[in-house]
This record gives structure tokens, C-alpha cells and sequence, in this order.
């Protein structure tokens, strides 16, 4: 009787980004000394853009970020200017993709800000933002900048609201109001006519952001999903979070029908959160987990079997999070195609990854640069919210791409006055951010509280005189 065994033999296909490997800057082209914060919040705490690298620091007394121009690696000394500006711990910071210098941070104090930095970098601390944004009730995780109009930004609380601010005018223009917990994680489509989140409440929804309006959503029972990113223009979604056995898994969704993933796939027994990160120009899709050292990079295809495993790049080091530069900000003379900023909260250090496509030719390949997102934006904040979608503006990274767009940023002048969206006057619901300001909170309303008494006694006093006069008008003979 004979056996038959089966062989086992990796499913290979052509591809040019087969060989892509993961490359460590030196150790003079990283960032030492940077005391990376140790808050637990699923983010990133890293943004980074051709000119500049913010890193969530640890720092007493309210929330702080430390700005450092690219090209100052080596040791940071404890002495480097900070933006310290909110009174509460900071949980997401985003540049603004089309002005370099503009930041937006969020923290535990219920604020939004909005920071210019400086050309060349801070020369000392910075308290002052251009923009204070006050609407959310409580903590504001979450901040996503919009991909084509130009100073749109949404934010996400812990009210479970997602705001949309015009920075035009310096207020929140719109309120997605359709979760019933806390939103994990906010994701745009390519021209940013659609919004995919994911939510504490076991849900994946695709919204219409301007009108609030759920077009599609999931319930994740069986997968509980904690990230999700567009894919491009493949109208699919892909997901991370952990099966019903508690392992990490990656889902694929069809955006216009989310009743079930298109397919799943386990990836390990870790308990650290996958963030995704997806390359729309290579179709490549990153996979790094938090709390481990691994990056695991995909080729994504629109037939089956969708996602093709391609390599891994692993470290000792676990990350806490990471930074990504977008791609006007990479090196095409080495073939990089994307680079990541590591922060290594251990060693309390930045380390750059550059993923480099294999290619003994040192002239421009323009296979894996095509046509990009630039820096300029495609729409201004009426256009958008007047129900424009445009594509981004494409630029190629072979001519011009050192090009600067010259927009600036305007602060709005405005006064305090109620900010009314969807029939809710937000600034009521702003709490106070310093003990300094609830002791005057406590302080006006005891006054108040004071004046209306006086107020009552006052009224008593004339209705007693009004009732003796009626009794003494109809004792009186007429």
C-alpha cells in the first residue's frame, strides 16, 4: 500500500514588491532621549511630515509635545522646547497635510488646538495655539484631518460624537451623532466622500459625513474590530481586531455591503492591537503590532486570494507606536516606497524604517512612484461642506517634488458666543479645564445663586404689599 504525502509549496506569484525588505536608520539618523509618553490610549502618539517630527511626551501638570526638525537626529536634550498648551494629558496629534507647519493636537481636557510652528522649529516653549476648539463634553480622542478640502478637521470624544470643524471660521460646522459608545477609529476613502468607523459598541459603519447618515453598517460580534482603513478605489475595507478566541485577525469588507467580511485571516495569539497601514500607490498593506517588534507587509489584489502574504519585518524592540511619512517625504533615490517612525518607549527612542524595493538601477523607476496626493488641496472648506467631492491633486515625485504649496493659515477672529449644531448649543457643555477655573465656575454660580434669592425676596416682599392693598381696597366701603 502506498502513501501519497502532499507536498507544501508557497503559492508565489510576479510581483515587483516581492523583495521589499524593512531597513534601520543608523544609530546617528535616529532620535535619542526623547521621553515618549507612557499613556495606554490606542494611538500612535507620532506625526510626522517632511519637515518635522511631533512625539507625545511624558510630562506633568497637563498634556505636551515634543516638535523636532527632521534633520536634527542624534540625542534630544532635556531642554528642547515643548507645545504645552493644554491642561490635560494629549491623545492624538495630526499635521495638516497641506500646510507643513500647522498641527492639530487633542487631549482629556475636551479641546481641540490648532499650532503653527515655526520655520526651522521651536526656540522655546509654546503655550499659545492659533485656534482653541471647545465642543465636546468630554475627552477628545481622535483627530483626522480631511484628505482633499483643505482645513477640514473632524475630532471624535469620548460623548461619542465625531465634530466637524471649518478652521475658517473657527468653529464646528457639523455633528455625526450615530454611536452609542466610544468611536475607535476614523478612516476616509480616497476623495473623502465617505467616513468608515469603528466603535466600542461592536460596530463598523460607513458614514456620509456631511449629513451624518449611516450608509452601511457591521455587527461585529463574532470579530470585534478596533482599526479599519480604505483600500484605495477597490471599494473594500479592511479591518483589524480579535476573533471570538481572543487572537488578532484582519477582516476584508465590501464597503457597499457590510452583512459579512469578504474574508478573515488569524494572524497570532498576541494581545497587542494591529495597526494597518495601507500604500494606495503600491497596493501594499502594513501590519504592526503594538507591543511587539514585527511589521508584516501585504500585496492587496481586487480578485482572489485578496491579500498575499509578501514578508516580515521584525525587531526586539517593541513599539509603542508609529509615525508614517507621507510620500513626497521619501527618498526616491534608494527605491523607498514608505518609511516608518518607531517610537521605543524602553529605550526612549525614535528609530526610522525605510521599506526599499530591491533595484540595482539608481535612476528614477516609475513603476512603483506613479501619480500621488500632493500637497495641494483639491477643494476649500465651502466647496466641501456645499456637497463637492473632487479626487486629490495628483503630483509626481520624479519632477518637483521638493515643490512647496504656499498656502497659509488664517486664525479666525471670533467671539465667544453659543455655538449651535444640530439644534445643541455645544459650548454649554463645556466643562472646566483647571481647578482655577472650577473654583471661578463655583464661584459665579454661587453669586448667581445669591442674586436670584435676593431677586425671590424681593418679589415676596411686593406680593405681600399687592395682596394687603387688594384687602385693604376691598375692606374700604365703597
Amino acid at each position: 500500500m502506498t502513501v501519497t504525502k502532499m507536498s507544501w509549496r508557497p503559492q508565489y506569484r510576479s510581483s515587483k514588491f516581492r523583495n521589499v525588505y524593512g531597513k534601520v536608520a543608523s544609530r546617528e539618523n535616529c532620535y535619542e532621549c526623547v521621553p515618549i509618553t507612557k499613556n495606554v490610549h490606542d494611538n500612535n502618539f507620532c506625526a510626522v511630515n517632511p519637515k518635522f517630527l511631533a512625539i507625545v511626551t511624558e510630562s506633568a501638570g497637563g498634556g505636551a509635545f515634543l516638535v523636532i526638525p527632521l534633520n536634527q537626529t542624534g540625542r534630544i536634550g532635556p531642554n528642547q522646547p515643548k507645545v504645552c498648551g493644554h491642561q490635560g494629558t494629549i491623545l492624538d496629534i495630526k499635521w495638516n497635510p497641506f500646510i507643513e507647519n500647522i498641527i492639530a493636537s487633542c487631549s482629556e481636557d475636551s479641546s481641540v488646538r490648532i499650532w503653527e510652528i515655526p520655520e526651522g522649529g521651536l526656540k522655546h516653549n509654546m503655550t499659545d495655539a492659533v485656534l482653541e476648539l471647545y465642543g465636546h463634553s468630554r475627552r477628545v480622542g481622535l483627530i483626522e484631518w480631511h484628505p482633499t478640502a483643505i482645513n477640514i478637521l473632524f475630532s471624535a470624544g469620548y460623548d461619542y460624537k465625531i465634530l466637524i470643524w471649518n478652521l475658517d471660521v473657527g468653529e464646528a460646522v457639523k455633528m455625526i451623532d450615530c454611536h452609542s459608545d466610544v468611536v475607535l477609529c476614523m478612516a476616509f476613502n480616497t476623495d473623502g466622500s465617505l467616513l468608515a468607523t469603528t466603535c466600542k459598541d461592536k460596530k463598523l459603519r460607513v458614514i456620509e459625513p456631511r449629513s451624518g447618515r449611516v450608509l452601511q453598517e457591521a455587527n461585529c460580534k463574532n470579530n470585534r474590530v478596533a482599526r479599519v482603513v480604505f483600500l484605495g478605489d477597490m471599494k473594500r475595507l479592511l479591518t483589524t481586531g480579535f476573533s471570538r478566541w481572543n487572537t488578532r485577525q484582519i477582516a476584508l469588507w465590501d464597503q457597499e455591503d457590510l452583512s459579512i467580511p469578504v474574508t478573515e485571516e488569524e494572524i497570532d495569539g498576541l494581545s497587542g492591537l494591529i495597526f494597518p497601514f495601507y500604500d494606495m500607490d503600491t497596493h501594499m498593506l502594513y501590519l504592526a503590532g503594538k507591543g511587539d517588534g514585527n511589521i508584516r507587509y501585504y500585496e492587496v489584489t481586487a480578485e482572489k486570494p485578496y491579500l498575499t502574504y509578501l514578508m516580515e519585518f521584525r525587531s526586539s524592540a517593541p513599539q509603542k507606536g508609529l509615525g508614517v511619512m507621507p510620500k513626497h517625504g521619501l527618498d526616491v533615490s534608494t527605491c523607498e516606497i514608505f518609511r516608518f517612525y518607531k517610537l521605543i518607549t524602553l529605550k526612549n527612542l525614535i528609530e526610522p524604517i525605510s521599506m526599499i524595493v530591491p533595484r540595482r538601477s539608481e535612476t528614477y523607476q516609475e513603476d512603483i512612484y506613479p501619480m500621488t496626493p500632493g500637497t495641494e488641496p483639491a477643494l476649500n472648506p465651502q466647496e466641501w461642506l456645499s456637497g463637492i467631492n473632487k479626487d486629490p491633486v495628483l503630483m509626481s515625485l520624479k519632477e518637483g517634488y521638493r515643490n512647496e504649496n504656499k498656502a497659509i493659515f488664517k486664525a479666525p477672529m471670533r467671539d465667544k458666543k453659543s455655538l449651535v449644531v444640530n439644534g445643541i448649543d455645544l459650548l454649554e457643555n463645556v466643562p472646566p479645564r483647571t481647578e482655577n477655573e472650577l473654583l471661578r465656575m463655583f464661584f459665579r454660580q454661587q453669586e448667581e445663586i445669591r442674586r436670584l434669592k435676593q431677586q425671590l425676596n424681593q418679589r415676596d416682599l411686593l406680593v405681600r404689599q399687592l395682596e394687603l392693598e387688594l384687602k385693604n381696597l376691598r375692606n374700604s366701603p365703597s
